[in-house]
């Protein structure tokens, strides 16, 4: 009797250390940790090989933002919006009104609205899907400098900003510090975004 209680005791054990692996192996799947680290290099690669694609984003994404709106769009792998930030400027006050708006479906009223203040349709936004794919890219804001996100990694992301013009020396050192910025060409900046937990510098 003793031998089957202790023979189920390590059953029940073993099962209970399975599902706790099991568990953290799903959180840390959450949180990213075994997402593919890119290094500068790869990012130089991609640049290199997608530049036309990644300037015809931009000069897309340019033409359909109205004036005095900053957006910034993220899609998902499966096609939905992980991102759709919304900014405009009062003009007469200066002032910023913000819209921001995380995991979203595209086929939702609250994206309609949002197309539509935009003057945008569901035309737009797979236009702009096809153009991000092209540039082998998932997200675009208009910012100054113009962002391009590459890939997520974990909770970090890759980007490239694009300048309109070469980067004034005053400003180099401030996009060229190994961590958050390295400086590509006189027009061309990569970016890492850290998250919250991980590395919050560029894996060299």
């Amino acid at each position: 009797m003793l031998k089957k209680i202790l023979k189920w005791l390590l059953i029940l054990a073993g099962l209970a250390f399975i599902g706790l692996v099991s568990v953290l192996l799903m959180i840390m799947a959450a949180f990213g940790a075994f997402d593919k680290e890119y290094t500068i290099q790869e990012l130089i690669a991609h640049y290199d090989s997608k530049q036309a694609e990644m300037l015809a984003l931009k000069s897309y994404f340019q033409s359909i933002v109205p004036a005095h709106h900053t957006v910034k769009i993220e899609f998902t792998d499966n096609n939905e919006l992980n991102i759709f930030h919304i900014s405009t400027l009062d003009t007469t006050t200066g002032s910023k009104m913000r819209n921001d708006n995380w995991d979203l479906k595209i086929k939702s009223a609250r994206v309609d609205s949002m197309i539509t203040s935009l003057g945008w349709s569901r035309k737009t936004l797979k236009i702009l899907k096809a153009k991000l794919d092209e540039a082998g890219c998932i997200s675009v804001t208009n910012s100054s400098p113009f962002n391009i996100g590459f890939q997520r990694s974990g909770m970090g992301m890759y980007f490239y900003n694009l300048f309109d013009k070469p980067i004034p020396d005053s400003l180099r050192a401030n996009y060229d510090d190994s961590c958050t910025y390295v400086l590509y060409t006189d027009q061309v900046v990569l970016e890492y975004g850290g998250g919250a937990v991980g590395p919050q510098c560029f894996p060299w």
